[in-house]
């Protein structure tokens, strides 16, 4: 079917279909507006987002010290994201999908889409770095089990395997993301963050921020049998397989998905005044 005949088919006159319309445009000005924040805004809402995904993480390190059950420890880890979600926050990888759409459109800049990434995922390793510390200071018991969870990450070698996990850990929490803009429903949003904590950390996907807190609160044990260089060795192919899988097979997709869409957005931008 033509766009045309969408157009007149549809509620919205939009040559998608309405509730990608709807999606669409939620993603959109969601995205502009969050790329239009200060220098201040982005840090301290990257800030809060290290330190929310860290109280995921002492929920996670806790059932896997009491059941040795991954999966199970993974759904406790989805307290994380839905502190994200409700609290409003902020994780690097969340950056993905809708403030690259809000560039594309012509809605904000290149150079706000840097600051908002560079910013957010300092704040985060920060703001978890600090948390992590806090929690092994106050939950000695979870000394063992953080170090345990940690080697799995920062000891693996790069190999095919290890960047296929990075990849799928980018592509799960974009996912994530895209889910949790497809709807107005609180229940269904709730669902794809618990969803996506399943997959991501009940799988032991390589994530560049989830994991590097592991890693963190190992360091901060001072028994790790591994250091900050070893943290970075892992860290820079993870956060590269992290960026193709939500870039590449998440966000992009869903671009050209909504090509059209995209071009009256573009062409909207570029004369304000047109009809």
């Amino acid at each position: 079917m033509s766009p045309t005949s969408q157009r007149q088919l549809g509620d919205s006159n939009s040559p998608i279909e309405d509730e990608l319309e709807e999606a669409f445009t939620r993603m959109v000005d969601e995205g502009a507006q969050r790329l239009h924040r200060a220098w201040r805004e982005v840090l301290i809402t990257g800030f809060f987002g290290g330190t929310e995904v860290a109280i995921g993480v002492l929920a996670y390190l806790s059932v896997l010290n009491e059941t040795h059950n991954q999966l199970l420890a993974g759904l406790a880890f989805s307290i994380g994201f839905l502190a994200l979600l409700l609290g409003r926050s902020e994780l690097f990888t969340e950056g993905f999908l809708v403030p690259v759409a809000a560039v594309v459109a012509k809605r904000a800049s290149v150079g706000q889409l840097a600051k908002l990434w560079s910013g957010t995922l300092v704040a985060n390793l920060v703001g978890g770095w600090l948390i992590m510390a806090l929690i092994i200071t106050a939950v000695p018991k979870l000394r063992s089990q953080t170090i345990s969870s940690a080697e799995h990450f920062v000891t693996a070698p790069l190999s095919a395997q290890s960047l296929a996990l990075a990849v799928l850990g980018g592509m799960v929490i974009t996912l994530m993301t895209r889910m949790q803009h497809g709807t107005d429903s609180v229940p269904g949003k709730i669902a794809a963050a618990v969803a996506g904590a399943f997959v991501l950390a009940g799988l032991a996907l390589f994530h560049s921020i989830l994991d590097s807190l592991l890693i963190f609160g190992a360091l901060a044990t001072g028994e790790a049998p591994f250091g900050y260089l070893d943290w970075l060795g892992w860290f820079w192919y993870t956060l590269l397989g992290n960026v193709v899988g939500g870039l590449v097979l998440v966000t992009l997709l869903r671009l050209v998905r909504s090509k059209e869409r995209l071009k009256d957005e573009r062409r909207d931008a570029e004369d304000p005044g047109a009809d």
